[in-house]
């Protein structure tokens, strides 16, 4: 039972890739496969990378809980749950560009990966030197909004394999609250790395850097 944490946090790590995969395949993105695909095929992919985007975020809140109550919070988990979160969401924005006709979501993606990359390189320097960037509040909610976000925005770019309704009245403002969705979470995730960045900063003036 001990076990069982760092293994849903494993589950997110395999979601994850095939969410990418499959929604890279869904867009002809890969070779042999895409070309090979019928337009219900496609788009059958695309539901399942949602709905397994959904379970791979849910296990983000589960291992986590699972961890406090089996009292199971071990050296391993704590370095797989930072990368599974990563992982999760810029395999998703990946996957979710691949399949294109979203302008509006390059700037806001974009800007979260660049954000992700350079905390971690933070955390990589700053572990090199005894420096340490705990989780705070705000990038525990960050990381929700963004999870949200992409959840959201999947669902708009994968609105006709859900055979939703077409009309304007509904899709229109479903893409602008994804969209919302997405600068919100977007401001966040950069609010968050500029504090891990003064963090580091601080940590590495105070040691004469």
């Amino acid at each position: 039972m001990k076990a069982l944490p760092n293994i849903v946090t494993s589950l997110r790590l395999v979601l994850t890739l095939f969410v990418f995969v499959a929604l890279a395949a869904a867009s002809g993105a890969v070779p042999y496969v895409s070309e090979r695909l019928t337009v219900e095929a496609q788009f059958a992919l695309q539901r399942w990378a949602f709905w397994s985007f959904v379970i791979a975020a849910v296990t983000d809140f589960v291992d986590g809980w699972l961890a406090r109550k089996l009292d199971a919070v071990t050296v391993w988990g704590a370095i797989l749950d930072p990368i599974g979160d990563k992982v999760l969401v810029c395999g998703a924005i990946l996957g979710l560009l691949s399949m294109g006709g979203q302008p509006m979501v390059v700037l806001p993606a974009g800007l979260m990966l660049f954000r992700e990359f350079t905390v971690s390189a933070l955390r990589e320097v700053g572990a090199g030197r005894g420096v340490k960037l705990p989780v705070t509040m705000l990038a525990k909610w960050k990381t929700t909004l963004q999870l949200t976000a992409l959840s959201a925005e999947l669902l708009v770019a994968s609105w006709g394999a859900f055979n939703l309704p077409t009309d304007p009245a509904i899709q229109v403002p479903a893409t602008y609250i994804a969209h919302t969705l997405m600068w919100v979470a977007t401001v966040v995730t950069l609010i968050t790395g500029a504090q891990y960045w003064e963090q580091t900063r601080k940590a590495l003036q105070a040691q004469g850097v």
